[in-house]
């Protein structure tokens, strides 16, 4: 039984949508890894009293964003896997692509930037915060991990819509 008539999708460019999500999404990745994040810590707001808050919040928001982003690229690759289209061709690799990419902005959203700033915070003015320093060094080498599969995965899928939008006029 089909309960998804592929007529019901042919309204909306799936192929642009996925474009537009991996395009945005990567740039402001990288706009943030190779111009903020460095900014910020030449400017020396790293050491100051409040980073954390302000960094939950500048990070908070972009994860959320992420996850629109991953989500938008998902939907796309299993729209058009669902469609079988011939100019797209098969898309099954490129949907576990684009799980992957949800997968590590769950990661960023609900486990990295909570616990990474939940390290940076002094509830104590009396404590010293050299206590976290070593699993912060951890959770920044998982983030940068994670980032350089993100835009390597996101760039592989980019390529690949990017390739078939060109041969389709």
């Amino acid at each position: 039984m089909n309960s998804l008539p592929v007529k019901r999708f042919s309204h909306v460019n799936w192929s642009g949508v996925v474009l537009f999500a991996l395009g945005f999404w990567l740039s402001a990745s990288l706009l943030l890894d190779c111009l903020i994040i460095p900014g910020l810590l030449t400017s020396g707001m790293m050491n100051q009293d409040g980073f954390a808050s302000a960094g939950y919040l500048i990070f908070g928001t972009f994860n959320h964003v992420e996850l629109i982003c991953s989500a938008l690229v998902l939907t796309g690759c299993l729209v058009l896997n669902y469609q079988k289209t011939q100019t797209v061709g098969n898309l099954d690799k490129y949907v576990f692509a684009a799980i992957c990419l949800v997968a590590i902005a769950l990661t960023y959203t609900y486990f990295l930037t909570p616990q990474m700033s939940s390290l940076g915070l002094s509830l104590n003015n009396f404590s010293n915060l050299q206590t976290g320093v070593d699993s912060m060094g951890m959770m920044h080498m998982v983030y940068w991990v994670l980032e350089i599969i993100k835009i390597v995965v996101g760039t592989t899928v980019l390529s690949k819509f990017y390739r078939n939008s060109c041969t389709l006029g």
